[in-house]
């Protein structure tokens, strides 16, 4: 597979917030994009371990910025999203839409934890979607950690507030 990946912010900053973020590098070596938006949501507010983490990881090419440009379609699909929504649509978030964009016009992959307000696209857009879990889930099937690690790491997520499904990493496991 070689598909991009199109991280929104919630799901990216869930491995920078417990420095695992060693664990997308290993899976999808080249292939990790950050949309602009995104990219800006994590260097403000600044909080100083994130945004030094961001900026390596982007000077040292381990990640990718990707910008939407006026006038293209997947502008147009981020502006029918993030901006001016059809009627009865909710606006959402600028990193999500900007996300689903790019992986739309782009052929990519979706890496976003926020089911409740992207999922009605992933389905209309025929897109591929990965959550924070499912990226733990490879690693543990990739051998880059054992069960134990991933609860450990879930842990950690869940103690920086990040939003995951079931209360443990074996729960989530057990309800694949």
């Amino acid at each position: 597979m070689t598909d991009q990946l199109f991280f929104d912010t919630d799901c990216i900053s869930s491995f920078l917030w417990v420095k695992q973020e060693n664990l997308i590098l290993q899976l999808y070596p080249g292939r990790i994009i950050l949309p602009q938006d995104v990219y800006n949501e994590l260097l403000y507010p600044f909080i100083p371990h994130i945004k030094a983490k961001i900026l390596s990881l982007v000077s040292s090419r381990s990640i990718s910025t990707m910008q939407i440009m006026t006038n293209t379609e997947e502008y147009e699909i981020y502006h029918d999203l993030a901006i001016s929504p059809l009627k009865g649509r909710m606006v959402i978030g600028r990193g999500e839409a900007a996300a689903l964009a790019l992986a739309k016009v782009n052929n990519g992959i979706v890496a976003s934890n926020n089911l409740k307000d992207i999922s009605q696209y992933i389905a209309q857009f025929h897109l591929a979607h990965v959550t924070t879990g499912d990226i733990l889930v490879e690693s543990l099937n990739q051998g880059l950690i054992d069960e134990n690690t991933g609860n450990q790491i879930w842990a950690k997520m869940v103690q920086k507030q990040r939003k995951l499904p079931t209360p443990t990493f074996s729960a989530y496991l057990q309800s694949l």
